[in-house]
């Protein structure tokens, strides 16, 4: 057994309570991995992402009720699962799943603007329209999440105080769309 050198005082205060810190962390990012998936549609990732999830949780919750007595393996538990939130926010971060929809009120120089996102790669829409302080243009943009930064570079670029608004985008048709490859920058029309 790998803990069969560790007294049973020290197993239940420190090695118990890091084990299910770690665990917890491991089944709530997972969770909230599979709420991502569902909301984009994964079907087939979400379900296996839910298996783990729960077995984990399982054998977890087994091991606290087994040391209902020890206030160290519920605050690890608490832990873990705010811990587990934070961790799974990060991946989220980084696999940056889904496209969003941007839409830039621009009070000045709208069709430059759109012409640094042609320029980028970026479709973009151009609307005039008129807004309560006058006239202004909506420029609307719909990209993969992991492009969202390099949108907001160019309009921090452009003006610092440009108002924007993201929206997460379920699915898409059509449309043109950035493709990276080897570092070079094509579009390609979309699906």
């Amino acid at each position: 057994m790998l803990f069969e050198n560790i007294d049973t005082h020290t197993f239940s205060y420190i090695v118990l309570p890091i084990m299910i810190f770690f665990a917890r962390i491991c089944d709530v990012t997972l969770g909230t991995l599979r709420v991502i998936f569902v909301a984009h549609g994964h079907k087939y990732i979400a379900p296996i992402l839910g298996f783990f999830e729960v077995f984990i949780w399982i054998i977890v919750i087994s091991e606290l009720l087994n040391s209902s007595n020890n206030i160290i393996c519920y605050a690890a538990y608490a832990a873990g699962y705010a811990t587990g939130n934070f961790v799974g926010m990060l991946v989220d971060e980084r696999i940056a799943i889904g496209m969003v929809f941007i839409r830039i009120f621009a009070t000045t120089g709208g069709k430059k603007l759109a012409e640094k996102f042609h320029d980028s790669g970026f479709g973009v829409t151009l609307v005039h329209a008129e807004g309560s302080e006058g006239n202004v243009d909506i420029l609307q943009v719909v990209v993969a999440r992991k492009f969202g930064g390099e949108i907001q570079k160019i309009l921090n670029a452009f003006n610092p105080n440009i108002f924007y608004v993201i929206e997460d985008v379920r699915s898409v048709r059509k449309g043109i769309f950035p493709k990276k490859k080897y570092g070079l920058n094509y579009r390609r029309p979309g699906k």
